[in-house]
């Protein structure tokens, strides 16, 4: 089939691709968040310390999605989706063999710029091979993948973590992910691929646009604990607001821009990002909090905990199927509201939870959570990358991915903030492992993680005006063009 001027396989094989491909990065995310209390223990480390194992993947991702997106629509995104399986796999390797923290981190740098290349086209590789009258479909079997990565993750982490070693089990992630670049190579053929821009990257924008974000999350993360009134804070927000700025006045100027920003002027495009933004700040902090709770603050074995992670997923994959369907026919308006309806409901009653709580109210909320995401994601997704030129959709791609990275990884960071400073404001700076046997330590998690979800629910709400809003328009791929 042809689209956009590009030929493409057969779309089915290129969902399977796509979906593989997404499929392998969220594994391996999920093993990570479930490893946490594991990597503290043997590198004997905090709360705070320990999630950047998480964090800095996100970091390096958000920071370079829009280039490598923007590089990809010039080099083809075929070979772009190649390259990062290889370079994930490398990274995954180097995680197993990693012997000290600093190390670790630097192999989680590898595998974050796997990721990224792998994220920056896949969106646009899956949207340019089906009709736009079925973009919600192929959105919703992408997510669908995603969700039972998330699943899988979580169960089959569970069981292996009992019995092998964390690092270990990150080696064994590089055989699968071998499989999918086969795969990948075998669907995609690099020489079917025509890229469509020929005219000279965007340095300047792409130098911009990475320097923006890096410094926006470093500001708002305050990996150092310089503080809020810190003159350090302030000069890199003002830096941040500065760089943003000149990224802006940079793209207008350029005659052929990475990223378009005169798609801003699209009321609908400018909901959905924003929505996007919010709704991933809230719904990150689930997946990553329920796990230490029930590992070190419940004392519950990882088995247990892989189940209930994997109940977000479920969760997802429902909302994904459903939200898809209600998108092609209705539009995104009413699948837009009822998922942020839902993730407020749910955070609320995680907002509940304490060390007495049950395990079915945790599951309820895990389940919900990934229900309530799946219900918003996909409409939210289609009008960004209806609203994308057809010769854009590399970028376009990479962009919705930085709208979810950017929100996770405040979401991830901030909530691990907010824990951790409840918890010291009461006594409590300890290494996460010790977090089960200090008395009292348990109640100070409780109290910082029912403050977190507490400020979920606010930001959803933001996200929920942004939704009932929104009109029922669906827009076609190159619509803007």
């Amino acid at each position: 089939m042809t689209n956009g001027g590009q030929v493409t396989p057969h779309k089915w094989a290129v969902l399977v691709a796509i979906g593989m491909s997404y499929f392998m990065t969220v594994v391996t995310f999920s093993f990570s968040v479930l490893a946490l209390r594991d990597i503290a223990e043997d590198f004997d480390v905090t709360l705070r310390t320990v999630g950047w194992v998480v964090i800095i993947e996100s970091l390096i991702v958000a920071a370079l999605l829009l280039p490598v997106g923007g590089l990809s629509d010039r080099v083809g995104k075929h070979r772009t989706l190649q390259a990062g399986l290889g370079v994930f796999g490398v990274g995954l390797v180097l995680t197993g063999l990693s012997p000290t923290f600093i190390t670790l981190i630097v192999a989680r740098i590898v595998t974050a710029l796997g990721n990224t290349l792998v994220q920056s086209v896949s969106t646009g590789i899956l949207v340019g091979a089906f009709p736009p009258e079925e973009r919600g479909l192929a959105l919703g079997g992408q997510t669908t993948a995603v969700a039972t990565g998330a699943a899988v993750g979580p169960l089959l982490g569970g069981l292996l973590l009992d019995a092998l070693d964390w690092k270990l089990l990150f080696i064994l992630l590089a055989l699968p992910t071998a499989l999918t670049f086969l795969v990948v190579r075998r669907v995609l053929q690099i020489e079917t691929e025509r890229p469509q821009r020929t005219v000279g990257f965007d340095t300047r924008g792409a130098l911009l646009a990475s320097s923006f974000i890096t410094i926006l999350i470093f500001t708002l993360n305050d990996p150092f604990d310089f503080g809020i009134r810190s003159p350090l804070t302030i000069i890199g927000g003002v830096l941040a607001i500065a760089l943003l700025t000149a990224f802006v006045r940079c793209e207008l100027r350029a005659e052929r821009p990475m990223l378009d920003v005169r798609l801003f002027q699209i009321d609908d495009f400018r909901r959905a990002v924003a929505l996007r933004v919010l709704g991933f700040i809230a719904s990150s902090a689930p997946p990553l909090l329920i796990p230490i709770l029930l590992l070190s603050v419940l004392d519950q074995s990882t088995r247990t905990t892989g189940a209930i992670l994997a109940l977000f997923a479920v969760g997802m994959t429902f909302g994904a199927q459903a939200s898809g369907r209600l998108y092609d026919r209705l539009g995104p308006r009413l699948p837009m509201t009822l998922g942020i309806t839902v993730q407020i409901s749910v955070l609320l009653l995680l907002s509940q939870v304490n060390e007495e709580s049950s395990l079915t109210l945790v599951a309820i909320g895990s389940l919900g959570n990934g229900l309530g995401q799946g219900l918003w994601n996909v409409p939210a997704n289609s009008v960004m990358m209806g609203a994308m030129p057809a010769d854009s959709l590399g970028v376009g791609g990479a962009f919705t991915n930085v709208t979810r990275t950017i929100g996770s990884v405040v979401g991830q960071a901030g909530a691990t903030a907010v824990v951790a400073a409840v918890m010291v404001s009461q006594g409590f700076d300890i290494p996460l492992g010790d977090v089960a046997d200090t008395t009292g330590a348990g109640a100070a998690f409780v109290d910082g993680w029912r403050l977190t979800f507490l400020i979920g629910a606010i930001v959803s709400a933001l996200a929920l005006l942004l939704a009932v809003t929104s009109s029922q328009t669906r827009r076609s791929v190159g619509a803007s063009a």
